[in-house]
């Protein structure tokens, strides 16, 4: 059974929140609405798991960001024309 990261509680739901992301290039912040989260019943906290974050990152590598809108949903952004195939600069795989 899956555990909250942040104080070790076994009563986590899986949630949807919004989420502000920096883009690689540090020219701006977007929204990213409905992003996959857990949730902490114990604690509040609502947070992205490791492989979300992961997920946001490189396809923010891959992406033309300059014609991203400053909101948009998670679907929307992971439906975003790929310029690469993979993220080349991430070596921990």
């Amino acid at each position: 059974m899956q555990k909250c990261d942040w104080c070790s509680s076994e009563k986590i739901k899986a949630v949807t929140d919004k989420v502000y992301w920096e883009l690689p290039d540090g020219s701006k912040a977007i929204q990213i609405n409905g992003t996959p989260a857990i949730h902490c019943l114990d604690c509040g906290m609502t947070y992205q798991t490791d492989s979300i974050i992961k997920e946001i990152e490189d396809q923010l590598f891959l992406i033309n960001t300059t014609s991203l809108e400053r909101e948009l949903s998670f679907e929307e952004l992971m439906a975003q024309p790929r310029l690469l195939k993979r993220n080349y600069f991430d070596f921990s795989s």
